[in-house]
């Protein structure tokens, strides 16, 4: 490619007479016995020449030179690729760059936000808006419980032992699950709630002392937290558990009260199944709670509670 001509001038017309055509003379030099343009003895020069505003005959735009000729980006013939100046192409060029990391910051600002409050944008695990998981009957594929809050809770298919005297409670243990924990008598909280078990111990298990003991005609209450900010806590796999599992709670007066799994229920808490946990009944239970579902980190809580629902099928001495 050609250099423009020095200081931006156009160069001269080309040669008549149908000859080749060639670059122009520079400017300043004498052409055909010519003095150069601008020279001192302007009578030598054709009229109109060396006069502001005023260019050789054949010059202007509308009927002087060839077609293209003076139009930007269209030079003479023989100069080459047309001379565009490459201050506009940086410019457009920069715009694009910038348009280009602005997007890639909007997605990468957009995806951390989704990240870091997934259940504002749909995004949170499904559980809560999904219906209540069905528990399994003895024979079929193991299930979530459900019905209606004034149902009855699930029974095994062993039948019921008779009812023992109040004893308190001491150990928990849970075979299938590894879990062996002390038991401490918990009251109510200041909003009516049963007060859970303090979280610097999390192999703790709370049990309801205003209601019934293990063993005791009536649903004797046991909680225990899921996790703590530490790691997994007494009841992390309570989920885990199904039909037919055996669950025995060690007692003050030196009996244990083994305890045969009904079924299993996950409820949101906004409509957690009051009648159906503490309702009076004719035969030993053991309802055992703890949380699930969904962790909200605005309110701290999870959005679901697991209940694992058992009835006393026996007893023996330790």
């Amino acid at each position: 490619m050609t250099t423009p001509p020095p200081d931006g001038r156009r160069p001269g017309p080309a040669p008549q007479g149908g000859g080749p055509r060639r670059p122009a003379q520079p400017y300043g030099h004498p052409d055909q016995g010519r003095p150069p343009y601008g020279h001192s003895d302007q009578g030598r020069l054709p009229p109109g020449h060396g006069r502001a505003g005023h260019l050789p005959p054949g010059y202007g735009r509308a009927g002087g030179l060839p077609l293209g000729y003076g139009d930007p980006g269209h030079p003479p013939p023989g100069y080459g690729e047309p001379y565009v100046d490459p201050a506009g192409g940086r410019v457009l060029r920069s715009v694009l760059i910038l348009a280009g990391i602005a997007g890639v910051v909007t997605v990468l600002v957009g995806m951390i936000l989704m990240v870091s409050a997934p259940e504002q944008y749909g995004l949170a695990d499904e559980r809560t808006t999904l219906p209540p998981r069905v528990q399994p009957s003895a024979a079929g594929a193991e299930q979530y419980f459900q019905a209606a809050p004034t149902v009855p809770p699930p029974q095994p298919s062993l039948p019921a032992a008779p009812p023992l005297q109040p004893s308190t409670p001491l150990r928990l243990v849970i075979p299938k699950l590894g879990v062996s924990a002390p038991i401490e008598s918990v009251g109510l909280d200041r909003r009516g709630a049963i007060e859970v078990p303090p979280v610097s111990d999390p192999n703790l298990v709370g049990w309801y002392r205003s209601g019934p003991t293990a063993g005791e005609a009536g649903p004797a209450i046991m909680l225990g937290h899921k996790d703590t900010r530490r790691g997994s806590a007494v009841f992390s796999r309570l989920h885990e558990i199904r039909n037919g599992d055996v669950i025995e709670v060690h007692r003050q007066d030196g009996l244990i009260a083994v305890f045969t799994v009904g079924g299993l229920e996950q409820a949101e808490k906004s409509v957690f199944p009051t009648q159906r946990v503490y309702g009076e009944s004719a035969v030993p239970q053991l309802h055992l709670i703890t949380c699930g579902g969904t962790y909200d980190r605005a309110t701290g809580h999870y959005t679901d509670n697991v209940i694992a629902y058992a009835t006393m099928t026996g007893t023996r001495r330790t």
